[in-house]
């Protein structure tokens, strides 16, 4: 699970969760979502509503970054933006 990007959200929410000495009905009325979707969140569920996750988050002070990684798709468009001369051709 953890390999995963909802595993790795999970494993956050969580941890953040009981450091703020949380239980799961508080945080989901904090974040304005159902105890439900916090319980599904903290699962590693990978079929999450992104808005209902980013607001749950928001509560936690926590925030999903999107970065840049060396993936083999990304070297692949590095090299073909690269061989086109930045044409876009």
């Amino acid at each position: 699970m953890t390999d995963s990007l909802m595993g790795q959200v999970a494993l956050e929410v969580r941890a953040r969760r009981k450091a703020l000495r949380l239980n799961q009905r508080d945080l989901a009325d904090i974040a304005g979502v159902s105890e439900r979707f916090v319980r599904f969140v903290e699962q590693g569920k990978p079929s999450v509503q992104v808005d209902s996750l980013l607001a749950l988050l928001d509560a936690l002070g926590l925030q999903l970054e999107v970065v840049p990684r060396a993936s083999h798709a990304a070297r692949t468009l590095a090299r073909s933006a690269a061989g086109d001369g930045g044409t876009g051709e």
